[in-house]
């Protein structure tokens, strides 16, 4: 039987059918790369037209398109961006790497590059109130776990061996610092680690440097330092990662940001807040001329300390000189030998009276426990006998005529024979 004619239909519809059974979970059903890229492209594509806020870090302008890519310093996420010519030139001032934006558009992918776009049709900067909301959640949230307790603050040392110093690029922030700090104590160290304290690249370049700084053994503070600025300059010393990377080093830390008015988050979590750079100079060292005067003064204080202690030990000295023991020792003899004759008579005295005591008190033990002895009885013509088996007879029965006794008397005892026996019983 010959197989059945396929039409054109058929033929066309078998690739189709191939792809709705393809589920990409085997080697058999792999999806092609364009079939993925057209899904992929599909379904950003029903995404519609969205608000991204965050931080330019990259701007180029060619072809009558602006070139973008957009940060989110908190996680270290980008995007790329790309602006009409003409929607950046609707803004007041042109765009600048390190400025917080808004951008209205749609997202795309770009099969042939594998890549996804944001397409912005409106920007528009971050104003200021928007700023400071956001700074005031993140300020909240950090305090919320801890990092700005005064207990975790520590003591700046008394003289650093060495300072850590993180400013711009020949910045005025870091001669403020070394000159004010060199005024006061001209021999102070300082290690230096200069980089972009503005914009984009800030940032990473600062938790760098103090992790290096941080790192070092004989540094014992570390200074953040520069000068004033717009609140959009100052926003990097209020990242998120910047202030958990101050939180978390070893050293102490001063932050120096700004004028008096300024007030980044690092500010909050760091050991010291100084006002400007001008003023961290003069923290984190001392005076020398007024530890000078200091020391001067204690000086002066432990002198006549000293000098009073040796004023009083010398009166004390000379009193004890002048007593008659010491002005004249060979005097005091004879009286001594007197008083010790007197005592060795009152001994004497005393020994004979407590033997002549004891004596009679012997006696009339003695006199007692004799009028208490059997003797005392012997003494009256009594007299003690023991039996042939050696025990003292109490009962004349206890004997036979014929037995050999032993009579003791008063003055010693002699042998003798039973002749007859009465007894009393």
């Amino acid at each position: 039987m010959s197989a059945p004619c396929r039409t054109l239909a058929d033929v066309t519809a078998e690739p189709a059918a191939r792809a709705a059974a393809r589920d990409g979970k085997s080697p058999e059903q792999a999806f092609p790369v364009r079939e993925v890229s057209t899904r992929i492209r599909d379904y950003i594509g029903r995404l519609g037209r969205i608000w991204v806020e965050g931080q330019l870090l990259q701007c180029n302008r060619r072809g009558g398109l602006v070139w973008l890519e957009l940060r989110d310093p908190e996680v270290e996420a980008s995007l790329s961006v790309v602006l009409p010519a003409g929607a950046e030139r609707a803004m007041a001032s042109p765009l600048e790497p390190g400025q917080r934006v808004l951008l209205h558009g749609q997202f795309e992918f770009w099969m042939k590059h594998g890549r996804l776009m944001l397409r912005a049709s409106e920007v528009r900067p971050v104003g200021i109130g928007e700023l400071l909301a956001m700074l005031e959640r993140r300020k909240q949230q950090l305090a919320a776990e801890g990092l700005f307790d005064q207990a975790r603050k520590r003591r700046l040392p008394l003289l650093p061996r060495r300072i850590g110093l993180i400013t711009g690029v020949d910045a005025q922030a870091r001669h403020d610092v070394v000159t004010n700090a060199r005024q006061r104590w001209p021999g102070v160290r300082f290690e230096v680690r200069e980089g972009a304290v503005q914009g984009a690249q800030a940032v990473p370049t600062v938790i760098a440097a103090l992790a290096e700084l941080d790192a070092i053994e004989d540094v014992d503070v570390i200074v953040i330092a520069r000068g004033g600025g717009s609140l959009e300059d100052l926003l990097p010393f209020s990242d998120e990662a910047l202030v958990r990377a101050v939180a978390a080093a070893r050293t102490p830390v001063v932050s120096a940001i700004g004028h008096e008015q300024d007030s980044p988050i690092l500010d909050l979590v760091a050991d010291v807040r100084a006002s400007t750079p001008t003023d961290a100079g003069r923290r984190v060292v001392p005076d020398w001329a007024e530890e000078s005067r200091r020391t001067a003064e204690s000086r002066t204080r432990l002198d006549r300390v000293i000098l009073a202690q040796l004023e009083q030990a010398q009166t004390w000295l000379e009193q004890t000189r002048s007593r008659p023991a010491l002005a004249d020792p060979a005097g005091l003899l004879p009286r001594l030998e007197h008083e010790l004759q007197v005592l060795r008579t009152r001994a004497l005295r005393a020994l004979d009276h407590r033997v002549a005591g004891e004596q009679r008190e012997l006696a009339h033990v003695r006199a007692r426990a004799r009028a208490l002895s059997p003797l005392a009885t012997l003494d009256r013509g009594y007299a003690i006998v023991k039996g042939p088996d050696g025990h003292y007879v109490r009962d004349a029965g206890a004997l036979q005529p014929g037995d050999a006794v032993r009579v003791a008397v008063a003055a010693g005892h002699f042998g003798a024979h039973v002749t007859d026996v009465a007894s009393s019983t």
